[in-house]
């Protein structure tokens, strides 16, 4: 870089003032016809340029070496048979011949797994504007052209870019294409997931023909096996059987042919479809008014999710008043439809001092039995009546009813405590306010119970009086049974005391009888956080057997699980992977799907450079099959084609750029002093002499 700068050695007024000057005397010479007026006014022009300081600049150019980008796709995907072994050799040949060449240094860019799929256009381009555009002198990616962020690929780059795509031409694939699941899903009520099988690459004639075998598992256990043709659509319907996590693992086996597919990896899909109660259908006998009765009719109407029906017995069959029946407003208990044809229709089922007393008949309490032993579920809320002749006990309900009352009834106040089994189970467990052992705090009293004998296989979780049973818990067949052994509740909501926890007590046994999964008292969960997983196992036990955890390559692990609390067990677990995992501890077992429904690395298998492709014209590169071998690497000048046909074989080109940096500046004056001297003389006395004085004088 050459310039011509200015150092005057006067004010430029003056220097202006001189050349101006000169100007004017030779126009003046001008106009009165001297003959030498011409180089005068050079010679004054010459005074004045002197004057100025011309000088010339120049700069210190230093060489600088081009730049080849040679980016390295190693995600997943780039694990298929061979495709690594493609990429390493050609990564080392490539190499050398880079190295090979005058003043080109490399720079490799690897691109690694995300959870987003590969991203091959963003690293493409934080790689382009990192370096400086005159220096960079080509784009090489080997990759197999599966980027995931087609988006952010630059439409263009200052140097021909090229694809070396790995893989062949014969490749294949089979996958499971997911097109539409739902996340959540009514209990009992089928779901529809959209799913279709589709072929990818060079399919053999022969598997291209041949339906997949389908396998449908929920929760681990197989429901049904279909054929299902490629290119098929499906709407395959999903019954979720219990609330929270269902697990729907879908799959089938691989395709035969004389060509294998690249990868079994997207031959299976997990999907997690939580279960849910389409509002909670309860029904609530209440057998008389009594203070308590506003309780349940409070507890259960301020949940949204809870459709209730309540009757209460005001004119049971034995009461005498007079009173003709046209003449009371009281509606009838419409006995025949709730018990015998819609008993079904309920989740709950609540007696809240209910008695014998002639309004249902045996064949209505046999029906309610048969109700709880496939799946329902009833909770006894007892007064006095209990221990009396009409208890529910001595109808064919008692065969169900975890206790067996004896005739007494403690008509005495008493303090609620938790059993041993109560600090586990839980439905008591954690409850706000619970008395310690040790410890002088205490739930307000209650004033009456019955006495009760338990059922040996049920669980008394809470005491009352003389530490009688007072809350007792069983399952019976499918279904639950809960028995309360006091109508004295409501006093903790009225605070007597100092109160409790009344309605967080009375919505656990509901929700438990109702098999919530968060009150199980032997369950086993899974909070997932990203890849780390928390496991906590619920159980009435004193401890709790380590966990075997199969992954999806069919590796065991075993899990030991730490005591988190009374029934608790739990610890942390870092999942290697996505997948499905099933864990068990001999007794209980669960499945959980981690990560995506397939992995998105695995949804293209088979190489393609179309996404890549309009990059790779606009600068006029290549793309090729690493297959058909290397190419060899040449340089070329800008603007000409970058690949081309050779003896050898393909070979690709880059252009060098032959940049240069400025490290410093010289300053030189156009002329030196004696030399600007010389030229003003010179040219004064050419002036002289053109106008004749000196001719003159000498004759």
């Amino acid at each position: 870089m050459t310039g011509l700068s200015f150092d005057p050695l006067l004010p430029w007024a003056l220097v202006g003032a001189v050349a101006v000057l000169s100007t004017l005397v030779a126009v003046w010479s001008l106009w009165r016809g001297l003959r030498g007026w011409l180089w005068r006014g050079l010679a004054g022009l010459a005074a004045a340029a002197a004057l100025s300081g011309p000088a010339l600049q120049s700069g210190i150019r230093n060489a600088l070496s081009d730049i080849v980008i040679l980016l390295d796709d190693r995600s997943a995907s780039q694990s298929l048979p061979g495709r690594a072994a493609q990429t390493d050799a050609a990564l080392n040949g490539l190499t050398r011949q880079l190295s090979a060449l005058p003043d080109t240094e490399i720079r490799r860019v690897t691109v690694g797994d995300d959870p987003d799929g590969t991203l091959l256009g963003t690293a493409l381009t934080k790689a382009l504007a990192a370096e400086p555009q005159t220096r960079i002198a080509g784009v090489i990616a080997l990759t197999d052209g599966l980027a995931h962020d087609a988006s952010q690929i630059p439409a263009n780059a200052p140097a021909p870019v090229h694809v070396l795509l790995t893989g062949t031409p014969a490749d294949w694939d089979r996958r499971l294409v997911i097109e539409e699941a739902p996340a959540y899903g009514l209990i009992g009520q089928p779901v529809t997931i959209r799913l279709r099988i589709e072929d990818q690459g060079a399919v053999p004639p022969e598997a291209a023909s041949a339906p997949a075998r389908l396998h449908v598992l929920l929760d681990g256990e197989e429901s049904r096996v279909l054929d299902l043709p490629p290119g098929v659509p499906l709407d395959l319907p999903v019954v979720p059987e219990h609330a929270g996590q269902n697990v729907v693992s879908i799959g089938f086996d691989a395709p035969g042919g004389a060509v294998p597919e690249l990868t079994d990896r997207n031959n299976s899909a997990a999907l997690q479809i939580q279960g849910v109660h389409d509002r909670l259908r309860v029904l609530l006998i209440s057998g008389e008014p009594h203070a308590g009765e506003r309780t349940w009719r409070n507890l259960l109407k301020s949940d949204a999710n809870v459709d209730l029906i309540h009757f209460t017995i005001l004119r049971p069959p034995d009461k005498l008043d007079a009173v003709p029946v046209d003449e009371m407003s009281l509606i009838a208990f419409p006995t025949h439809e709730l018990f015998m044809e819609r008993i079904r229709d309920f989740d709950l089922i609540i007696f809240d001092r209910d008695r014998v007393r002639g309004i249902l008949t045996p064949q209505y309490y046999d029906n309610i039995r048969r109700y709880v032993e496939e799946g329902g579920a009833v909770l006894v809320s007892a007064g006095p009546e209990m221990s009396s002749v009409e208890s529910l006990n001595l109808s064919p309900m008692g065969a169900i009813i975890p206790g067996r009352p004896t005739g007494r009834v403690y008509d005495q106040p008493f303090l609620p405590q938790l059993t041993d089994q109560g600090r586990r189970h839980p439905v008591t467990a954690g409850l706000t306010g619970a008395p310690e052992p040790g410890r002088a705090d205490h739930w307000g009293r209650w004033l009456r119970m019955s006495q009760v004998i338990p059922d040996p296989r049920a669980q008394v979780v809470m005491t009352g009086a003389n530490d009688e049973p007072l809350l007792i818990l069983n399952r019976v067949g499918k279904g639950r049974v809960a028995l309360l052994t006091s109508d004295q509740v409501w006093l903790w909501g009225r605070g007597f005391e100092g109160g409790g926890p009344q309605l967080e007590l009375l919505r656990r046994i509901a929700h438990w009888s109702m098999k919530e999964p968060e009150l199980e008292e032997e369950s086993l969960l899974a909070d997932v956080s990203g890849e780390v997983v928390t496991i906590t196992r619920r159980t009435m036990k004193p401890e709790a057997p380590p966990l075997r955890i199969t992954h999806p390559d069919g590796k065991v692990e075993t899990l030991d699980l730490a005591e988190a609390g009374p029934g608790r067990f739990s610890a942390r677990w870092t999942a290697p992977g996505p997948g499905l995992y099933r864990m068990t501890d001999g007794e209980i077992s669960r499945v959980l799907a981690l990560g995506p429904a397939a992995p998105r690395e695995f949804e293209e298998t088979v190489a393609s450079g179309t996404r890549l492709q309009p990059l790779v014209e606009a600068t006029r590169g290549a793309v090729l099959h690493l297959s058909d071998g290397i190419p060899m690497l040449r340089t070329l000048r800008e603007g000409r084609p970058a690949h081309g046909q050779g003896v050898s074989g393909d070979w690709i080109g880059i252009t060098p750029r032959g940049a240069a940096s400025v490290s410093g500046m010289t300053h030189r004056p156009l002329l030196p002093a004696w030399a600007w001297l010389a030229l003003i003389a010179a040219l004064a006395l050419i002036g002289w002499l053109a106008e004749g004085r000196g001719w003159r004088r000498g004759a």
